[in-house]
């Protein structure tokens, strides 16, 4: 059994919390910058919605296909190389995608960037989760609010760009340097040393050890105890709640704005807000995260949010209105902001796993959840209507209150005088 003792970071610590935010800001900001664009290739290409769709598709396929690799990556190179190592890659893939001038190459270069990009994802989270425990409290949830900042910027940026008129490549090139170069700044100020490091946890920043008791945690001190059916079960736990995460948040990318304007007659402009209330939300849950976890534990945060997302949608698919759909994707948003954050932690903490591999596993598990669910989504909604469709939300945050309690609960403070 291992426990907290909160000290005030030191330097070293303080750096390293910038960096693994410059990260995820530019693993945001980078994709976002040629999401715009689209539209733009696949008239240069000349392709029909058929074709444009399964080279879309190809970037999601890519993080499915090669995720599972990434944790031999971060065990190789080490969290921070590993992320802006992938970083650069991610940026170049994209770069090729934009200047492509065949849909089959277009969708090689999106396939090789959603690889890498799954990379990324799961080292900078695997560095974020290292500097956390050197922080001694919940920080990994700023880490993810950062990312929607850096994900706005890119489609400002791509959006200023068209407006310029500024070439496809031009523009790419620019937000492919600016952000790797971001990146390999960071990793000057990521932390030093192997992440399976044990003495790494007692330095200036945190205690994670009490009374000599040997650390049991996967990742962190590198234990190697064999893996039980309880390890298991939380694990498969552990993806299901990251799964509902992401099938909230595609319900509202993919589905939002078509169920306002197509069921609820919205405007144009007002059926985007279904998205925006959503990703809003989203973002807020994630600023106020770090500290609901730490004063109430992950477990109760999850399963409140779970609720928040079940009694807000259902109650808006239950009483269909243009403000209350709104609301109820609002509520999703903000219910689920903490589930992946939670899920990767979690992952990373199991004993008995070889360091990064819970990590990697719920990473790349819950990116079948972007897979699937749109076409799982839309062959109930041809059925019997988008609005039952869209009762994915309401039973995903079900779900999550059901299986929270495989969670942390609130840590325990030391009492004056333990160290």
């Amino acid at each position: 059994m291992t426990i907290d003792v909160l000290r005030r970071p030191g330097p070293a610590e303080r750096q390293a919390r910038a960096a693994v935010a410059v990260l995820f800001f530019t693993n945001g900001a980078l994709f976002a910058n040629l999401l715009p664009r689209y539209p733009q290739i696949k008239a240069e290409l000349g392709i029909g919605n058929a074709a444009y769709g399964l080279a879309v598709a190809a970037f999601p396929a890519g993080a499915v296909v090669a995720g599972l690799g990434a944790g031999v990556l971060v065990r190789r190179l080490g969290s921070a190389r590993a992320a802006v190592v992938s970083t650069l890659l991610t940026a170049a893939g994209i770069l090729v995608a934009g200047l492509a001038q065949s849909v089959v190459l277009f969708a090689t270069a999106l396939f090789l960037a959603g690889a890498m990009d799954a990379f990324t994802d799961v080292a900078q989270n695997a560095h974020g989760l290292r500097v956390q425990r050197r922080y001694g409290r919940s920080i990994i949830n700023s880490f993810h609010a950062i990312w929607s900042i850096g994900a706005v910027t890119g489609g400002a940026m791509a959006a200023g760009a068209i407006a310029l008129d500024l070439p496809l490549g031009a523009h790419l090139l620019i937000s492919g340097v600016l952000f790797g170069v971001a990146a390999c700044v960071a990793l000057r100020f990521c932390l030093p040393g192997p992440d399976t490091e044990p003495a790494e946890e007692t330095g200036t920043g945190t205690e994670t050890e009490t009374k000599g008791e040997p650390r049991e945690k996967g990742s962190a001190g590198g234990g190697r105890s064999a893996v039980t059916s309880r390890t298991r079960y939380v694990l498969a736990a552990l993806v299901l709640i990251a799964t509902a995460g992401t099938l909230v948040e595609d319900a509202g990318n993919s589905w939002a704005a078509l169920y306002l304007s197509g069921s609820l007659n919205a405007s144009a402009a007002l059926a985007a807000s279904g998205f925006i209330a959503l990703v809003g939300a989203q973002f807020i849950g994630r600023i106020l995260g770090d500290r609901l976890v730490d004063r109430f534990g992950q477990r109760a945060v999850a399963r409140a949010g779970g609720f928040i997302a079940a009694a807000g949608m259902g109650l808006a698919l239950a009483v269909p209105t243009v403000p209350g759909t709104i609301l109820g994707f609002a509520a999703a948003g903000f219910g689920v902001a903490t589930l992946v954050p939670a899920a990767m932690h979690e992952a990373d903490e199991l004993p008995g796993l070889k360091p990064g591999s819970g990590l990697t596993i719920v990473s790349w598990l819950m990116r079948l959840g972007f897979l699937l669910s749109p076409p799982i989504v839309g062959l109930v909604a041809d059925e019997a209507g988008l609005r039952l469709g869209l009762l994915v939300v309401p039973l995903a945050g079900a779900l999550v209150v059901v299986l929270a309690g495989v969670l942390g609960a609130r840590k325990r403070q030391p009492a004056d005088g333990e160290g």
